[in-house]
């Protein structure tokens, strides 16, 4: 097992700290394509077993098998992992993209605590922002959660820094998660420039661009049920022009003897101690490979090289479809 000398990482002033890597656990929910649910056990037992301490899901994930899986695999050490878990992403049921009801967040609450078989949620997110509810609202509903030691500490996906500074002014928000890689900067950085003076942490989801930055995905090797096929960046179209862009990332990787997804999380890691990747695999193999990656230390020249060769803005296709674009960055 290689050495891992990070330090935890903390998770906003919220007394919480998670090592520099957590696991995304949608993957093993079916979000990319059929998953098997004793495999997904044991790579949740491995995470673990080698350190990870931040599990990350959603009622969403699997319409909430993913948060049952998690009380399956972490139920009698429940004190000893970091589960975040996230509400209100409708995903267009009944026309609606999200829902941030003060009245429903918390049946949300009780809901994913039940699935979850736990007493509390460590960080709870809100999943998709409504911009027919009033963040203050919102936030105000979710703090009484924190109140009532059903919370432990309150975070965001996808939001901009105007509605972060307008969250924050009603309860330390712990963290932001948003999209963020050597592919996808632009807003993230934009960004991270205001969690850093309220103090939050930021959880970057899809570190590996969705496999992209692995060089592992060719076209024609997605399966047919794999959601990725929906993004812009997958398509016939778009995917080798990317593919191209991950040579820079594989020169690195080759003169180092690593993997081209290892250089692409040891360079997210770089950019910042507030900064907690979530790749999520569902393979033993894979997931050894992303732990490992937090020993890996690029150099200055590495790490420049890797930005200059793949600049904010250089990927081909939107990293959601238009339409769900409009409900990013809120």
């Amino acid at each position: 097992m290689m050495e891992h000398t990070h330090l935890p990482r903390a998770i906003g002033a919220s007394g919480l700290a998670s090592f520099p890597l957590g696991l995304g656990c949608a993957s093993l929910s079916g979000s990319y394509g059929p998953s098997d649910e004793d495999n997904a056990l044991r790579v949740l037992h491995e995470a673990r077993a080698r350190g990870v301490t931040m599990f990350d899901t959603s009622d969403k994930y699997g319409n909430g098998h993913n948060e049952e899986l998690l009380a399956r695999a972490f139920g009698d050490v429940r004190n000893s992992v970091l589960i975040a878990s996230k509400f209100g992403n409708m995903a267009g049921k009944d026309g609606k993209v999200a829902d941030n009801d003060p009245a429903t967040i918390a049946a949300s609450c009780e809901a994913s605590l039940k699935r979850l078989k736990s007493e509390f949620i460590d960080l709870y997110y809100i999943h998709r922002i409504d911009p027919a509810v009033a963040i203050e609202d919102t936030i105000g509903a979710m703090s009484r959660l924190v109140e009532q030691g059903k919370v432990r500490a309150l975070g965001i996906c996808e939001v901009n820094p105007t509605t972060l500074r307008r969250a924050h002014a009603v309860h330390p928000i712990a963290a932001i998660q948003s999209e963020y890689s050597v592919l996808y900067r632009t807003e993230a950085e934009d960004v991270l420039r205001t969690t850093r003076e309220l103090g939050v942490a930021f959880v970057a989801y899809a570190p590996l661009g969705r496999g992209l930055l692995t060089g592992a995905v060719q076209p024609g090797t997605l399966g047919d049920t794999d959601e990725r096929l929906r993004h812009p960046r997958f398509s016939a179209e778009n995917l080798p022009k990317n593919l191209e862009l991950v040579q820079a990332i594989q020169q690195v990787a080759a003169g180092r003897g690593v993997s081209a997804g290892q250089v692409s999380l040891a360079w997210l890691l770089a950019q910042g101690e507030d900064i907690i990747p979530i790749p999520g695999t569902k393979t033993l193999s894979r997931l050894i490979e992303n732990i490992d990656a937090a020993a890996i230390i690029l150099s200055d020249a590495d790490i420049a090289f890797i930005a200059s060769s793949i600049p904010p803005d250089a990927a081909a296709g939107l990293r959601y479809r238009a339409e769900h674009m409009k409900n990013m960055y809120l």
